[in-house]
């Protein structure tokens, strides 16, 4: 009994400790990406450093809730895409916007990331774990304009080499890296 106990709260700080503490909580959807959200901050920093402005279209890939997209829509007035495999986040996502008064802006869709038309993107956004970003460049190589703007929160895009690298504050466990790729 003692045994079992210990390893429930080892576990139990093991997860908090690899989420930040709790500031960002993984729940593993149909996806073979967790889905964790954002934080205000980080998702503010993703969008600044990615310049968006108006006119821009911002596709957000494993788009979880649209936090990303609704803000950008509420901040700077652009359209925005989320693509994201699981459609109960999907459905929250919509509802969302629709609270936000956002929902003209935004659209949000059930579909596996590696079947998705990006083209039409000037900013596209990633939280992925790198191996899932390696098998998405490819993709991303072949439908994005000389000029998109991509950025990714925490992790890499083997192959590329970051236009910059900026860090977020976050939990005493775990800053936030924001990377910044742009097409050439």
């Amino acid at each position: 009994m003692k045994a079992r106990a210990i390893r429930l709260l080892m576990t139990g700080l093991a997860f908090f400790v690899a989420n930040g503490c709790g500031s960002s909580v993984a729940i593993w959807t149909a996806g073979e990406v967790p889905f964790v959200r954002s934080t205000p901050e980080v998702i503010d920093r993703m969008l600044e450093l990615a310049r968006v402005k108006p006119g821009d279209v911002v596709y957000d890939i494993g788009s979880g809730d649209g936090a990303i997209i609704i803000r950008a829509a509420k901040k700077y007035g652009v359209r925005g895409v989320g693509i994201e495999i699981d459609q109960e986040l999907v459905l929250k996502a919509r509802d969302i916007a629709f609270r936000e008064k956002v929902e003209h802006l935004v659209e949000f869709r059930v579909q596996d990331a590696f079947t998705v038309d990006v083209s039409p993107a000037t900013v596209v956004m990633l939280y992925m774990l790198p191996e899932f970003n390696a098998k998405l460049r490819p993709m991303l190589e072949r439908q994005l304009k000389i000029g998109t703007r991509v950025v990714s929160h925490d992790y890499p895009i083997q192959g590329w080499s970051p236009d910059r690298i900026e860090q977020v504050k976050g939990s005493f466990v775990h800053d936030h890296t924001v990377l910044l790729f742009e097409i050439r």
